[in-house]
């Protein structure tokens, strides 16, 4: 079977956490780099880790099945563009876009909006790239995604935050978003759909009537028994 650019970086992450715990040295680290990126097929890259150890996010990450959970309607057809590029500007992809298996954004001076919350995903993995240079892009992310960060920032950095209310589905498409940012940043943030706010809006919205009610209903049969004892 064909790999994908998003395999092709899996394994290169596994090699760069390989030579980190000095399981590789670094001529073996290039050499193995430099086939995975090369590579065409699954069993080109299979060897390059046969006999490293699953670490991190990869011995982490589950096995379910590609149509499983709620996220499967969402998940396959061709990506809507690969990437995004912004000097002395910006540009922005949200709503129902679909991501890539690879998307790489530029910005220079200039400014990115990348929204996940409503996209479709081309397959269940996905990479994105963001280098900003005197820049930045914005990712938004759903509460229930799987997502890694791990960029490098130069005077300038990555980072991710967030007011999900729940944990990563692991039946949800898995994004790795890295890069490098020269005097500029990549931020992410985890926040609930448009739809999902307004649904636990109107839910906090009919508990406190309830409780309201509650309490109204309560002082109603205290100020009647009160009237029938002194009527007693």
């Amino acid at each position: 079977m064909r790999a994908s650019d998003a395999e092709r970086e899996r394994i290169a992450e596994r090699l760069r956490d390989a030579v980190a715990e000095g399981r590789l040295d670094m001529e073996e680290f290039e050499e193995r780099l430099d086939a995975a990126y090369k590579a065409r097929t699954h069993g080109e890259l299979v060897p390059l880790v046969s006999d490293l150890p699953l670490t991190g996010a990869a011995a982490a990450a589950p096995v379910v099945a590609a149509g499983s959970g709620r996220w499967a309607d969402r998940i396959g057809g061709p990506g809507t563009s690969k990437g995004a590029f912004a000097f002395w500007g910006g540009f922005s992809r949200k709503g129902t876009w679909t991501v890539p298996r690879l998307f790489t954004s530029f910005t220079m001076m200039g400014g990115g909006e990348l929204d996940l919350r409503e996209a479709r995903f081309e397959d269940r993995e996905a990479v994105i790239r963001c280098f900003a240079i005197m820049g930045g892009v914005h990712i938004v992310v759903p509460p229930d995604l799987n997502v890694e960060v791990n960029g490098i920032g130069f005077m300038g950095g990555f980072g991710e935050e967030g007011d999900g209310e729940s944990e990563p589905d692991p039946t949800a498409p898995r994004v790795r978003i890295t890069g490098f940012a020269l005097m500029g940043g990549v931020g992410v943030e985890r926040k609930l759909r448009k739809a999902e706010k307004q649904r636990l809006k109107a839910e906090r919205a009919a508990e406190r009537e309830r409780l309201e009610q509650g309490g109204e209903s309560g002082r109603l049969k205290k100020g009647d028994g009160g009237d029938r004892k002194e009527l007693g």
